[in-house]
């Protein structure tokens, strides 16, 4: 839908909010989260392909977030979202809406009004979903963010808001509230106003939080997205917290009904002395704050090894460069690490490298997952993987030396003949975008690992551990 289309989309929903009026301007809280599971397909390689391309668009959107995404030919199944959910009650009396961790974007919004409409969004449970979402109206604390409300300027330029700045506020004429938001994701988008709204955790409750109330949205999670990047927006920011962590848990859980991980937001994070090991956040000098990257947690990615050796590649395709590309970002949003052209070619051939002459690569499996390399690994239901280990090391010791379930995957039917497929994907840099990471680590990285976000020190830490059912 073109932006005027988004427009009216919005102005027509303005007409649901009569009760509203305008607003003026850490305790440690764990959440349960769970999958955003694909279900059964006929295509046996439907699911790997599905995550692939999905972590290609998201990748594309965080490498060049501001632009709109290139358009990606690949088949479409219902229900391609991999990602980890986790419930928010957001109004009085509270509605439960599940909503997408995203590391990666910080403004959390939620499907709004009778009147939402998605164009191609998924759901985990349903072909044509029931879209749970949120109703204002319903809603004795929500309040339209005021056009003069500090918090606008969060969202917006000061140019967008002059008309709020210099006009009386007597005047017929002037905006009173905050203008619509659109926000380009790699997979689409979503459009919508901001309200401020009362946001139940249980224990605790936090009111005029700033929410995004969507009105549209284009190839988008059924329930909406939970923003925990590092801007001002952002869930954590808005609650005061000095610190978050998570706990992904296994894929293999994906269809499990009741199998979750844990997410926890405040309190006194853990120390090395339990297990932790930390590696400083880093901001990329190169890009301006205020930008969609800006929000990005950067980290020191020093090597790469294969079975133990290191990968080899230039130094200076882990460091941001001055165009701003380049770096290594942590984001749950992205499903399988991405790695760009060069680093993607040097790690295949590594792992080929490793495996000769007891696996040979499966060109079919590749062409139909999207994944490379693929190994044939025989008709034995019996037969031990012999894979090298991958191993991610950051700056002060921290590392992440991965399982295998962490990043191969088995696809097909063994017993007509499987392949193990490297859950990784890569693609050519974009001539025309200076923001991106040479890096993404993905969320199927991090399954089994507490991921610890210490805010205050500006430091994210790993651990390896089971996390069903973890606090």
């Amino acid at each position: 839908m073109a932006p005027l289309g988004i427009h009216l989309f919005i102005s027509l929903c303005l007409l649901l909010f009569p009760f509203c009026s305008f607003s003026e301007e850490t305790p440690k809280i764990t959440l349960s989260l769970h999958h955003l599971p694909v279900p059964s397909h006929p295509d046996p390689f439907h699911y790997l392909a599905a995550l692939a391309n999905a972590s290609l668009i998201r990748a594309r959107h965080i490498r060049n977030p501001q632009a709109t995404p290139k358009p990606t030919r690949a088949p479409i199944y219902p229900h391609s979202y991999g990602g980890y959910s986790l419930s928010l009650n957001f109004g009085t009396p509270p509605q439960p809406i599940p909503v997408l961790l995203d590391t990666g974007s910080d403004l959390t919004w939620l499907p709004c009004t009778k009147s939402y409409s998605c164009r191609k969004c998924s759901s985990p449970s349903n072909p044509i979903p029931k879209i749970p979402t949120f109703f204002p109206k319903y809603s004795s604390s929500a309040r339209l963010l005021g056009c003069r409300n500090p918090k606008c300027s969060w969202f917006h330029s000061q140019d967008a808001l002059a008309s709020c700045r210099n006009c009386p506020s007597n005047s017929s004429t002037c905006p009173k509230i905050c203008p619509p938001y659109i926000i380009i994701y790699g997979s689409g988008s979503t459009a919508g106003i901001l309200l401020s709204e009362t946001l139940d955790l249980g224990d605790r409750t936090v009111e005029n939080f700033t929410v995004g109330c969507s009105v549209y949205s284009v190839k988008q999670p059924a329930g909406g997205i939970a923003g925990f990047g590092r801007g001002v927006v952002s869930l954590p920011a808005q609650l005061g917290a000095k610190s978050f962590s998570y706990c992904l848990v296994s894929r293999r859980f994906d269809d499990a009904e009741g199998k979750a991980g844990s997410l926890v937001i405040g309190g006194e994070p853990e120390g090395s002395d339990s297990g932790l090991r930390f590696t400083p956040m880093r901001k990329n000098p190169y890009i301006l704050p205020g930008s969609a990257a800006s929000v990005y947690y950067y980290v020191d990615l020093k090597k790469i090894t294969v079975g133990g050796k290191k990968v080899k590649v230039k130094k200076e395709a882990l460091i941001p460069r001055k165009d701003g590309s380049g770096g290594t970002i942590v984001d749950s949003g992205t499903t399988f690490t991405y790695l760009d052209e060069t680093l993607m070619e040097a790690v295949a051939a590594a792992f080929e490298e490793a495996v000769a002459g007891r696996y040979n690569r499966s060109v079919a499996v590749e062409a139909a997952t999207g994944l490379r390399p693929c190994f044939g690994i025989g008709l034995s239901a019996a037969a031990v993987l012999e894979l090298p280990e991958l191993g991610f090391h950051f700056k002060s010791g921290a590392e992440m030396r991965l399982p295998i379930e962490n990043y191969f995957a088995i696809a097909g039917d063994r017993a007509a003949g499987a392949a193990a497929c490297l859950t990784l994907v890569g693609g050519e840099a974009d001539a025309a975008s200076g923001l991106e990471p040479a890096v993404i680590l993905g969320s199927f990285q991090q399954q089994n690992y507490q991921v610890v976000y210490d805010l205050e020190r500006e430091r994210i830490g790993f651990r390896r551990q089971p996390c069903l059912n973890s606090s």
